[in-house]
């Protein structure tokens, strides 16, 4: 049994993660630091884990949190660098939620945040943590950068054509929409009820913080040679609380010589216990997936022409946070990968 804290467990993300490990066969929940809840039960705010978390906000301190054996942060960009170098010094273990570690390139990332790095001289002892690229690396590691809910299902969507070099890599689409928790739990008009119920809208069409993020990953995946991922990702705000819907298009670059895509994608995916290639024809829902750590693919070429659309599905909040966050956990610790996940999504 490991012992386990949450920084910043008062939003969305930290929530989630009390609920996946409250029931994790091999994790006791030690510590739950809120600095604005501090002396408040945790059942006191999310009624649905009374009975299953027993314990009540601290003020985060890092000797207390060093004497852990993992630590989550679930905190806002920027918080987990101040505290980072001190807990690095430790035998602590730390998954980062946040997109403190995720972009190597520091002057890239202070330009996307908006913000001096404050750790910058630990950026390169990050993992990133895709577990379906980066498994070996991540058992070993003391640092994990947990992936973005839109980079996840990005990536996840285009890495095998990527792979097998089966496409114009500079010039793939991202077209994502996500349910309003991805926002965070925030008092802002945007998010109310009343604004996006019965509405569908794009933003950050400009320019979209988790950009940099998609095209490193997936270059990261490209052959030797290939010309570098440029990436179009147009975000849109679904009228639904949890999940994200990525629907991908990709340009072969020859049409006369392509590979079976779906086994391609069956092949490619086959052991990977979160990710699930539909049958051909079947096309996946947000709906499929909502509670649960898996991401749901579909690939298709329509008309047989020469664009590859995928379809992507997960819960922003699960696979595209903190169960991806539990899944890094299980994966460091030697745990079953599936421990404390291996539930079934929630219909209706």
């Amino acid at each position: 049994m490991i012992k386990a804290g949450i920084v910043g467990a008062t939003g969305y993300t930290g929530v989630e993660l009390l609920r996946l490990l409250a029931k994790h066969p091999h994790v006791e929940v030690a510590v739950i630091t809120s600095r604005a809840e501090a002396g408040i039960k945790v059942a006191d705010i999310y009624p649905n884990l009374r009975g299953h978390i027993d314990l009540a906000f601290v003020e985060p301190d890092v000797a207390q949190l060093s004497a852990l054996d993992v630590v989550f942060f679930a905190t806002p960009h920027g918080v987990a660098q101040s505290m980072m170098p001190a807990l690095m010094k430790s035998d602590t273990r730390i998954i980062d939620l946040s997109a403190d570690f995720r972009i190597r390139d520091v002057p890239l990332w202070e330009k996307w945040y908006h913000q001096a790095h404050a750790a910058p001289d630990l950026v390169a002892q990050a993992v990133y943590g895709l577990p379906e690229v980066n498994r070996a690396a991540i058992k070993n590691a003391k640092l994990i950068a947990c992936p973005g809910c839109y980079p996840t299902a990005t990536q996840l969507g285009l890495i095998p054509l990527l792979e097998n070099n089966l496409v114009d890599p500079t010039r793939l689409i991202a077209n994502a929409a996500s349910g309003a928790s991805g926002a965070g739990r925030q008092a802002k008009i945007d998010n109310l009820l009343m604004e996006i119920s019965d509405s569908f809208k794009a933003y950050g069409v400009s320019g979209h913080r988790h950009l940099p993020e998609i095209e490193q990953g997936l270059r990261d995946v490209q052959p030797k040679g290939a010309a570098p991922v440029n990436l179009t990702f147009v975000p849109h705000l679904l009228p639904i609380i949890r999940g994200i819907h990525a629907t991908l298009y990709a340009n072969l670059l020859d049409v006369n010589s392509v590979p079976d895509l779906q086994s391609l994608y069956e092949q490619r995916y086959a052991n990977e216990p979160f990710v699930d290639v539909l049958p051909a024809g079947e096309l996946p829902q947000t709906r499929s997936v909502k509670g649960s750590n898996v991401c749901r693919i579909s690939v298709l070429r329509p008309q047989s022409r020469d664009t590859v659309v995928v379809l992507s599905v997960i819960d922003n909040l699960t696979k595209g946070a903190s169960g991806q966050a539990v899944q890094n956990m299980n994966i460091m610790f030697g745990f079953d990968e599936k421990a404390g996940l291996d539930v079934v999504a929630l219909l209706p």
